[in-house]
């Protein structure tokens, strides 16, 4: 959500000083307006790393989503998408996509949830625009590298462990959030926040402050929630990654950043 220009302290953006210092890519990028997919993040985050690599350089990938670090290391594919199909799509009840689906693709239930409305919606979106079934898709060789996590980009990764103060260290980030003008940035990007920058977390809850619907104090709880929620589905998607070596959480940054350091050198030389 950093790619969005205006959306900066509900997604903790580095100021300009830090961005500068480090050579940060990829912050500020695209309108709160746009559209801005996997996809699309997979393209420009590639482009960078290329352009990175080919001047004899390395890179820090640091944060995201499991989902947007494995589209810039492994050869995950984003089949095409169609506003109009889409649309068509949503109006149809669960039982009718199932039924199409599992019309043309018997076995789908064995690669897909099918109990899960969004993905069974993405399959049949996908099947209208290619053709190809989740069956299909997923006995492709790429598809078989991304289940077993065989890299097309050669990487080093750690991971930092959260610790059992997660919850309340979320709570305390999202107030200090607030304390500095959280609601009001959120007020003055809701008339342009688009279908994506609007589905952030903190974001979504703190429009229905301004829309009038809920309360600070509700929306507050509903984003902590909300937040505690998303760790936990991250924590568990990247757990299952093998390529990852773990650290445990430390009060104290330098102290974290050093342990991490000593890690990382030992397959990644360059780091000191």
């Amino acid at each position: 959500m950093q790619v969005f220009r205006g959306m900066d302290i509900g997604t903790a953006k580095p100021d300009l000083a830090t961005r500068r210092r480090f050579g940060y890519h990829l912050v500020d990028i695209a309108d709160p307006t746009e559209e801005f997919t996997a996809a699309d993040f997979q393209a420009a985050g590639t482009a960078v790393l290329n352009t990175i690599e080919a001047e004899g350089a390395n890179a820090v990938v640091a944060g995201g989503s499991g989902l947007h670090f494995r589209s810039l290391v492994d050869p995950l594919g984003f089949p095409p998408t169609d506003p109009e199909i889409r649309r068509e799509l949503e109006a149809m009840d669960g039982d009718a996509l199932r039924a199409e689906l599992l019309s043309v693709d018997p076995t789908a239930a064995t690669v897909i949830d099918l109990a899960n409305p969004r993905r069974v919606m993405r399959a049949v979106e996908v099947l209208r625009l290619t053709g190809a079934t989740p069956t299909e898709r997923a006995a492709t060789p790429d598809a078989e590298a991304v289940r077993s996590y065989r890299p097309e980009r050669a990487f080093t990764a750690i991971g930092i462990d959260p610790g059992p103060t997660l919850a309340e260290r979320i709570a305390k980030r999202f107030d200090q959030m607030l304390q500095s003008g959280f609601l009001a940035e959120v007020e003055e990007l809701a008339p342009r926040l688009g279908r994506t920058a609007r589905k952030a977390v903190g974001y979504r809850e703190l429009l229905d402050v301004v829309d009038g619907r809920v309360d600070l104090p509700s929306a507050r709880a509903d984003a902590i929630r909300a937040t505690n929620g998303l760790a936990k589905r991250q924590r568990t998607f990247f757990r299952r990654d093998p390529r990852i070596q773990w650290i445990p959480w430390h009060h104290e940054p330098e102290a974290m950043a050093q342990t991490a350091i000593e890690v990382l050198a030992k397959d990644a030389p360059w780091i000191s």
